[in-house]
């Protein structure tokens, strides 16, 4: 019998995705593009980790794999049979627990398996092996809210584990309790999965965390936004158990870390200011205040530093802090050397201002982006020197079909209101001249 290239990958892989785009419909009813031709097999005993900025389809990855929802193009394939609703081979951990209050540690668990029609006598024995699993004997009637977050996050582990799946999804699954109780729950799940006999064979993690990424996982898939692409499949051989402070594994976060600025932020030519002025660039979903906190950083600190070091300094994750940096450099306040940032000649000038100086530079600045100028020059022109919020929400979708329109509205809130350029009225949701 011949077997040819596809069939051999096909059954060397328990999940895979295969050409896989994903469109989700705006009000206007055009489509925007959050996955472009997303290919990626999970095979059996290894750790998969999504990594990449906010917005760029981790989630949805994840939720297409499992069934939860088709893709709008391309396959999805389990045990190399084309995918037909809902994952037989997945659990999935979620990043908020997703416990019901009222009922206990026992019956959170065995409502899964009560749902799977699974008979009491399994149903007994299931919940009380995934209760030993994760280390919760002697709390099997205690309710959610009499536990700490990282038990929590256990109770979700064991409902996973409890129907035995083949491949554990996790959504950032350590992100809601504390840097120790998340050090502790990453190696414990390791040493459930490397248990030789039992699932899971596989899993599957979206993470924000570099760090716990390269601990974790055997590949790590580094994706891009706008839409959500595969930038580089990164293979991590180092040996387990690993050590967060080994030298090697920090040279593989360095790694990383060069590779997402590299591409978020890469280092190109400035454009010609009229050119500039015309472009009409996303707006990233970055806080005035963020962005000054960003800047006074710098300027404490010479007027230049490190991003990663800048995320672990002010205590963002990772991605926000590249996302932040992205928006200062669009108001020309700072450049972004290689993985650096810096403030330039302006943003200098911008962070030693009074509060009235900074407000007057500010709306010079914001005024050099499109959207802005546009919704000035509109408002100029009439009247009463007002346009209704839906014009403006229109506007963004047709104009920034990629973008989520409502966060790119509360962002050009945000900064017309610093700047003193418009008034927003929340109850009349109606925009006017300041």
């Amino acid at each position: 019998m011949i077997v040819n290239a596809a069939e051999i990958a096909a059954q060397a892989s328990l999940c895979e995705a295969r050409n896989v785009s994903h469109d989700f419909t705006l009000p206007n009813g055009k489509p925007l593009r959050v996955l472009e031709n997303i290919s990626l097999q999970i095979k059996s005993e290894e750790v998969v980790a999504l990594l990449g900025p906010s917005g760029c389809g981790k989630s949805t990855i994840l939720r297409i794999l499992a069934g939860l929802m088709p893709p709008t193009q391309g396959e999805v394939f389990y045990q190399g049979q084309p995918l037909k609703g809902l994952n037989p081979g997945v659990a999935i951990v979620f990043q908020s627990f997703a416990l019901y209050p009222w009922m206990t540690i026992t019956e959170n668990i065995q409502m899964v398996l009560k749902a799977a029609g699974m008979p009491a006598e399994d149903i007994k024995k299931r919940t009380d092996y995934a209760i030993r699993l994760v280390g919760l004997v002697g709390f099997e009637e205690a309710y959610p809210r009499e536990l700490s977050g990282g038990m929590k996050q256990r109770v979700g582990i064991a409902r996973a584990l409890s129907v035995n799946p083949e491949i554990l999804f996790m959504d950032e699954p350590f992100s809601q309790v504390d840097a120790l109780t998340a050090e502790g729950l990453r190696a414990e799940v390791l040493d459930i999965w490397a248990a030789q006999g039992h699932n899971p064979s596989s899993i599957v993690m979206v993470s924000h965390d570099i760090k716990e990424v390269v601990y974790m996982a055997d590949r790590i898939v580094l994706l891009a936004a706008n839409p959500g692409k595969i930038v580089r499949v990164l293979e991590n051989r180092l040996p387990r158990p690993r050590d967060y402070r080994s030298p090697e594994l920090l040279k593989l976060v360095d790694q990383i870390h060069e590779i997402i600025t590299g591409h978020e932020m890469p280092d190109v030519p400035e454009p010609p200011a009229a050119q500039k002025l015309m472009a009409l660039e996303p707006i990233p979903e970055a806080t005035s205040n963020e962005i000054i906190g960003l800047l006074e950083y710098l300027d404490a600190r010479g007027g230049k530093g490190d991003v990663f070091q800048a995320a672990t300094d002010i205590n963002r994750e990772f991605g926000k802090m590249i996302i932040v940096v992205k928006a200062a450099e669009m108001l020309d306040w700072v450049d972004t050397p290689r993985r650096g940032v810096a403030l330039t000649a302006e943003g200098s000038l911008f962070v030693k201002a009074n509060p009235n100086r900074r407000k007057m530079l500010w709306r010079e600045q914001i005024l050099k982006l499109r959207l802005f100028r546009e919704m000035y020059d509109i408002l100029t022109r009439r009247e009463d020197h007002t346009v209704d919020a839906d014009f403006v929400l229109e506007t963004i979708a047709l104009r920034m079909p990629r973008e989520n329109y409502q966060k790119t509205f509360k962002v050009f809130i945000n900064w017309s209101r610093f700047g003193d350029l418009f008034a927003y009225h929340a109850d009349s949701k109606m925009l006017s001249l300041q």
